[in-house]
């Protein structure tokens, strides 16, 4: 029995021995700017200085003297998500993308903390640094929250709105949804996946936004994400959202119903992440509104139907947005 003993006791010491070493060979520290910025950047990257340190890193691209376009990217993403819109509507659009603290190639301070209005004071900074006046704001998923709350608080910024697969409504876990949000929402996977090669799961979560096409998802742009997600203080900002949701804000459809700008909601049916069930809670709470669902989409319409949704976006911005500018 003593013989026995010892020998599990030898297995076990063996399976955390090797579960160490494993974890440790899998670690991966923070990638220098320098180097993202060289990887990341091209000749329309530009920055600009903000208020609590923030360095945001934003691409003013396009038609200058056409209809501004600002666009904000979802979670994990950057504004590299919206150059499919950039390169079909950048003949008669302005388009400001930008990446928001946390994310892509903004830099924050070190042991920078989220404010609850931290995003949208980033698309405030950029659109008073570039002296936009009012403008078109879009952003999808994460971005579309960011979106919609800064129109709510300025009005006045504002000639147009679109959601694409916005957040905002609580939303219960799919089949298939990506496994990340759901290691990243428990305190043990925050963790153990803070510095971990995370190729594997960014791979499945891209993959499942694009379905039924996860093909869309290459390895370059795999790449990109867990790549960016490396920059120095990028780690704890997000882990640091996931860890404390009390400064979430929800959607409110009293609130909703006081935004008066024209408002294109635009929405995947096959979206595993945010259900089309959320852009018609919010085509319904926000008067005037234009709904187009498209079937068998996912995510990120603005890349897996980069034709198609920018086509929408351009028809209802001649004929509801352009329209209700006029004197």
């Amino acid at each position: 029995m003593k013989l026995l003993g010892k020998i599990l006791l030898g297995l076990v010491a063996l399976v955390l021995i090797v579960g160490i070493v494993g974890w440790l060979s899998l670690r991966r520290g923070e990638i220098p700017w320098a180097t993202l910025e060289a990887r990341y950047a091209n000749p329309k990257s530009q920055w600009v200085d903000l208020p609590g340190g923030i360095r945001a890193h934003y691409r003013d691209q396009g038609n200058p003297d056409g209809p501004v376009l600002v666009l904000v990217h979802g979670f994990a993403a950057n504004l590299e998500t919206w150059e499919p819109w950039v390169q079909r509507l950048g003949k008669d659009y302005r388009i400001v993308s930008l990446d928001l603290p946390g994310f892509g190639l903004t830099r924050a301070p070190e042991g920078y903390l989220l404010t609850p209005t931290a995003f949208d004071d980033t698309v405030e900074g950029v659109a008073d640094h570039l002296k936009l006046g009012r403008f078109t704001l879009a952003g999808n998923s994460m971005g579309g929250g960011v979106a919609w709350q800064y129109a709510l608080k300025h009005p006045d910024r504002l000639e147009g709105l679109v959601l694409v697969d916005s957040g905002g409504f609580p939303e219960k876990a799919q089949k298939g949804s990506p496994i990340a949000f759901k290691i990243l929402r428990n305190p043990v996977g925050r963790f153990l996946l803070g510095d971990l090669d995370t190729t594997r799961i960014t791979g499945q979560g891209l993959r499942s936004a694009f379905e039924p096409q996860p093909e869309l998802a290459t390895d370059a742009m795999i790449a990109r994400y867990v790549e960016l997600a490396r920059a120095p203080g990028h780690k704890d900002i997000i882990l640091g959202m996931m860890s404390d949701p009390s400064g979430q804000r929800f959607a409110d459809p009293g609130q909703l119903a006081t935004i008066k700008v024209p408002t294109l909601v635009l929405h995947g049916d096959n979206d595993l992440l945010i259900s089309a069930d959320a852009g018609r809670k919010f085509a319904a709470a926000i008067p005037g509104s234009t709904l187009i669902i498209y079937p068998k989409v996912g995510h990120i319409p603005m890349e897996q139907v980069a034709d198609r949704s920018a086509a929408d976006l351009d028809a209802w911005h001649r004929a509801k947005v352009r329209v209700a500018a006029k004197p």
